[in-house]
């Protein structure tokens, strides 16, 4: 199932890419409402590339009941976004997101760009759940919950930036 979340920021990208070098920064985006972040890891480059590594849990509340008995009551999350050295007004990289212990993942893309109030941030993928019957409502609840949390973060990268943390 595919995901497509486009984010507006007022900030410069090149100011937002320095951000996401800062753990602080990284951990207070990823700490949304009903999410624990079990752990991070940011690791920046010298050629201006950029890795980021979040294990967080959250409540399986969005899971269809019929699966929530295969997942348990919280959900181990773990979110990867590898972003490529930087081009003239643009970060590209890849994101991927999985369930542990399921069969469950989003693989995509992220980008980056430059725009009239600030920046844009573009997530784009699909999202698998290869589990047989529940597949195609798992793959529903995770797109819903991807897009939710997406736009929490939104939300607190706004707060920060408003100093308001």
């Amino acid at each position: 199932m595919r995901l497509s979340v486009e984010q507006s920021l007022p900030v410069r990208p090149d100011e937002l890419m320095e951000l996401m070098s800062d753990e602080e920064f990284v951990v207070y985006r990823a700490s949304v409402e009903s999410t624990t972040v079990e752990g991070s890891v940011v690791d920046p480059a010298s050629d201006g590339s950029l890795t980021i590594t979040l294990r967080r849990t959250m409540p399986a509340t969005q899971i269809p009941a019929q699966v929530r008995a295969f997942v348990g009551s919280r959900l181990e999350v773990r979110h990867v976004e590898v972003w490529e050295p930087p081009q003239p007004g643009r970060w590209f990289g890849t994101v991927a997101v999985e369930i542990t212990g399921t069969p469950v993942r989003m693989s995509g893309t992220v980008s980056l760009a430059e725009a009239p109030e600030g920046c844009t941030v573009t997530y784009d993928g699909t999202v698998t759940a290869s589990i047989p019957l529940f597949g195609a409502a798992v793959e529903e609840a995770a797109v819903a919950t991807l897009r939710t949390v997406l736009d929490a973060e939104e939300g607190r990268v706004r707060a920060w930036l408003a100093g308001s943390r």
